[in-house]
């Protein structure tokens, strides 16, 4: 049912959660406080109604139950707050269902009818009571899914609820206020985000086309920008930790969204995503390994091809000592890929032993057993962390991605009698809200503008253009080597 690196998690001690006082507001506790030494937080206190009102509990854990009964939990009334890992869960597995837009109508209108918010006679006082929860479950839904509110229809009914909660009090409104200038901010600073990346997209080019018109201008190796490997490894840190910081938890669920059998055979993302942060960090992996592979192919002397290499072993080296995993596979992946793999007189000039450490951590049988137990190790030296260093916990992002997608794969979305599988989205998420606690550490690492500017705006050979330095370095040894390299000089210099 799971994919053999993913193991069913024991989640104990419930959230206690503080009364509310009629003029205080509720806080949005720190993220991390969401988890305790097992993981995960699914234990829910459940109150008389929730045992035959739709939803289905075994040892005080929530395992399934009809989506209107799911939304109904989600909706905080005079006596009742949704407990805060239930909220995350629920906001995050929901779009598997619906549209958020749909959620939060849903939501807005469970508000007003049931808290009489349109009521102009309604009691102050039970007002005064259920304002603060609703107000700090929309602070929750924007502070942790703020992309959701690109949707003008999301901002819409966001808006709409939060004035009516805002009528009257003057606390609410000043608090309503900052959350809606909090989350403006967000999606700002994600646009301006995106601006940079289209730029950096726009402008690249193939190396082998800047060569051949201008073969002055690319004499810079990345050793000439930055000579030390340990240097490096911090500046493909912040790149790293820049990336990540923008992916939004409910990506990883977008990018496995499949029709739901029960609604009408509509995808609940038919309509165009909102954010590509996931993708562009897949492809920030893919043009790091072109750039290791691009760097090492280039010099034209073997003992500068194998310097080169000995350099990237010390970045990956240092990059495993950080915690930052996901370069340091980008680097082994340039490393290994066949246009470097082959250049073996290169290679016996290189000292591999670190190189063969380093392949044995991130060695892909067992299920990248190796991997696992060092990322765990990361994980846990960042929990007891004493310093912002030792917080970094960069993982492997593709194998990140297929753990979420053979978990989402493994498991049915829905159970033979209707009700959402809830025991499903608590692993889910899980496993994304790891990701959300990793992603919000900050580099400590000063920045290098000039190395940044390098590796994220290089020219980068293409795979062909990867092979013809290749060949052209270390000569073909057999007939298909042999023809592939002229239909290369062919293709790529015009040459024959």
């Amino acid at each position: 049912m799971y994919s053999s690196g993913i193991t069913p998690v024991c989640f104990t001690s419930p959230l206690t959660e503080k009364p509310i006082g009629k003029e205080s507001m509720p806080q949005t506790p720190p993220f991390s406080a969401m988890f305790d030494s097992s993981g995960y937080n699914r234990n829910l206190y459940q109150s008389a109604d929730d045992s035959c009102g739709g939803l289905y509990y075994h040892d005080n854990n929530l395992l399934s139950g009809s989506l209107e009964a799911l939304i109904q939990h989600l909706v905080p009334n005079v006596d009742y707050y949704p407990d805060r890992t239930y909220i995350f869960t629920f906001l995050l597995s929901s779009r598997l269902f619906m549209h958020p837009y749909e959620l939060m109508a849903k939501v807005c209108h469970l508000c007003v009818e049931h808290q009489r918010l349109s009521d102009p006679n309604s009691d102050k006082n039970q007002i005064r009571k259920i304002a603060p929860k609703i107000l700090q479950l929309l602070t929750e839904w924007t502070e942790t899914f703020p992309y959701d509110f690109r949707d003008e229809r999301m901002m819409r009914n966001l808006k709409d609820l939060a004035h009516r909660i805002a009528s009257g009090e003057e606390t609410y409104r000043k608090n309503v206020q900052q959350m809606i200038q909090c989350l403006i901010r967000k999606l700002a600073t994600l646009s301006q985000y995106e601006e940079v990346l289209a730029k950096i997209s726009s402008t690249s080019t193939d190396r082998l086309t800047v060569l051949k018109t201008k073969p002055q201008s690319i004499q810079r190796d990345i050793i000439t920008v930055c000579s030390d490997p340990y240097t490096l490894a911090q500046q493909l840190t912040h790149i790293e930790l820049e990336r990540l910081s923008y992916i939004g938890p409910e990506e990883f669920v977008q990018a496995f969204v499949q029709k739901d059998p029960l609604d009408n055979d509509k995808s609940c993302y038919s309509e165009q995503k909102k954010t590509r942060n996931l993708e562009a960090y897949v492809e920030w992996f893919n043009r790091l390994s072109y750039l290791v592979a691009t760097e090492i192919c280039m010099p034209v002397k073997k003992k500068h091809r194998a310097r080169m290499i000995e350099y990237f072993i010390d970045v990956a080296r240092e990059c495993f000592n950080i915690g930052n995993f996901n370069s340091l596979m980008a680097i082994i992946s340039g490393m290994n890929m066949s246009p470097v793999s082959r250049l073996k007189k290169t290679w016996a000039k290189v000292k591999t032993a670190k190189f063969d450490v380093l392949e044995h951590q991130m060695d892909p049988s067992s299920n990248f057993y190796n991997y696992r137990t060092a990322l765990r190790g990361a994980a846990q030296r960042s929990l007891t962390a004493h310093s912002s260093r030792e917080k970094i916990v960069i993982p492997f992002f593709s194998l990140l991605i297929k753990d979420i997608y053979f978990l989402n794969e493994g498991c049915a979305n829905r159970l033979p009698n209707g009700h959402v599988n809830f025991e499903k989205f608590w692993e889910l998420a899980k496993q994304v809200s790891e990701f959300m606690i990793w992603k919000q550490v900050e580099c400590p690492f000063e920045r290098d503008r000039k190395i940044l500017q390098y590796l994220l705006t290089v020219p980068v050979f293409s795979e062909d253009a990867l092979y013809l330095a290749s060949y052209e370095s270390e000569g073909p040894e057999n007939h298909i080597e042999k023809d592939r390299w002229k239909s290369l000089r062919s293709s790529l210099l015009g040459r024959v």
